[in-house]
């Protein structure tokens, strides 16, 4: 899964480039000066210097959720990153405020057994689903290095507990966990 931030870390770049069209409208449809070019060219610039940056940053933030790891990239023309083994995950936890809970945004704090400890991550989408996200991933992580590494075949056992566990988060509805335990059952895997 890869995602970037959050469109509300770019509201105020949204917002100010609305209100620069409007302006930029009104200045070639209401008004008539002989300097309105050089107006119009002015009230683009600023808007470059004050909106751009924050695009920018945002489409050059992605964060990535693989079945060995997270992963953090962040920077325009410099870049830093982070990665975190999901095996060594200690604990995902997430908050909101209320007004963050309607927009569906919040932030992860991912602790780990690395040197730093604890990765704080704002404006998530839906943070609560990741977190179950990140979660899901790093119990089929141990599980596949707790087999050695190697992609044995799953039990029909650890095929339902799976699926029970996928039922019971909200991810299969009855009707799809019923459909998946009679295929698991007449053999069809």
């Amino acid at each position: 899964m890869e995602f970037r931030p959050h469109w509300s870390r770019i509201f105020k770049e949204l917002v100010l480039s609305v209100a620069v069209v409007v302006v930029l409208v009104l200045v070639a449809v209401l008004f008539d000066f002989p300097n309105r070019g050089w107006v119009t060219l002015a009230i683009a610039a600023i808007w470059l210097v004050l909106v751009v940056r924050g695009f920018l940053s945002w489409w050059f933030t992605q964060h990535v959720i693989t079945n060995e790891r997270l992963i953090y990239r962040a920077g325009i023309t410099s870049r830093a990153g982070k990665e975190i083994p999901l095996e060594v995950i200690n604990d995902v936890s997430f908050s909101q405020t209320p007004w963050e809970r309607i927009i569906k945004s919040g932030d992860l704090l991912i602790e780990s057994a690395g040197e730093q400890g604890q990765s704080h991550y704002r404006d998530i989408p839906t943070p609560e689903d990741m977190q179950r996200v990140i979660y899901g991933v790093r119990e089929d992580r141990m599980l596949h290095i707790q087999r050695g590494g190697v992609n044995n075949p799953i039990t029909k056992a650890q095929q339902l507990e799976i699926l029970s566990r996928l039922h019971d988060e909200g991810k299969l509805s009855d009707e799809e966990f019923e459909a998946e335990k009679r295929s698991l059952s007449a053999g069809d895997t």
